[in-house]
């Protein structure tokens, strides 16, 4: 009998080859689908706030140029401050912040971080010594990063200087004749001992002229047009906090006050300030 029923060459497993060739084929394409199904849900993630990381420490250069911008218009108030204050050995805040604000620019303000703008700028502690007319300047301001996500809050920030005033210097005890030094005004009826006295500063503010009704004085009072300055029916207009009075003009004679340092022995006729001169 023949022994050739049983094949003499192996039998060929081809098809169940590619079977299992194709299967791990899209094993291997469906582990790739989701690598890269990850890595793009990564970075959606991440790229978003990588770029909110680089807005923030744009902005925070930008508080740095602020500073520097501010802390130099303190520097040309106080030179200014410092020639002014020669005579009167006081200072007006209002005057620093206007001049730091020429200095620095309305319009750069304006567009600053800054919250504002050149109206968020605050000098109202700012002082001098009539004694030895050293002066502190302050300056105060707020900015504020446009950074939703990360909920930054506006950042208090503050620049002080020390000024001299022009006036030289007198050896301690040199003409020392024990009368007290008063300031008092032109029209004036009482005398201050303290020249940074409220009733001194004039304080003035802007407001417009259709508030003017429903504000008052520190006393109280309402606001009365100025006879010398208002024409017109409105408007931008300058009020101070102790004065009836309101202006249509920075310029007008108003708003400005002349004060005299006198000796205490040249104040007879004058009451003392209900606030500084007890």
């Amino acid at each position: 009998m023949s022994n050739n029923l049983l094949p003499s060459q192996p039998i060929c497993y081809s098809g169940l080859e590619r079977v299992s060739l194709s299967v791990s084929q899209l094993l291997r394409r469906f582990s790739d689908d989701r690598q890269k199904g990850s890595v793009t849900a990564e970075a959606a993630v991440a790229v978003p706030v990588f770029f909110l990381a680089v807005v923030t420490m744009l902005y925070l250069l930008e508080m740095m140029a602020v500073h520097t911008a501010v802390r130099s218009g303190l520097q040309y108030a106080g030179k200014k401050a410092a020639k002014e204050s020669c005579v009167t050995q006081m200072l007006m805040p209002s005057r620093i912040e206007n001049d730091l604000v020429y200095a620095v620019g309305e319009e750069r303000l304006g567009r600053s971080i800054v919250r504002g703008g050149s109206s968020g700028i605050d000098c109202s502690r700012s002082k001098m010594s009539a004694r030895t007319g050293i002066g502190k300047l302050t300056a105060e301001y707020q900015v504020v990063i446009p950074v939703p996500l990360f909920g930054i809050a506006p950042v208090k920030c503050s620049e002080t200087m020390k000024i001299k005033a022009w006036s030289g210097y007198e050896r301690e005890g040199w003409m020392d004749t024990g009368n007290d030094t008063v300031y008092v005004t032109e029209t004036g009826l009482v005398y201050h001992k303290d020249y940074h006295c409220s009733h001194l500063d004039l304080s003035i503010r802007m407001t417009h002229l259709e508030l003017v009704e429903g504000l008052r004085n520190e006393n109280g009072g309402k606001y009365y047009p100025c006879e010398h300055c208002v024409k017109g029916n409105g408007g931008n207009i300058y009020i101070t906090n102790s004065g009836d009075r309101y202006h249509s003009s920075l310029s007008c004679s108003g708003l400005k006050r002349t004060i005299y340092a006198i000796p205490i022995s040249e104040a007879a006729g004058k009451g003392a300030c209900s606030r500084c001169g007890q």
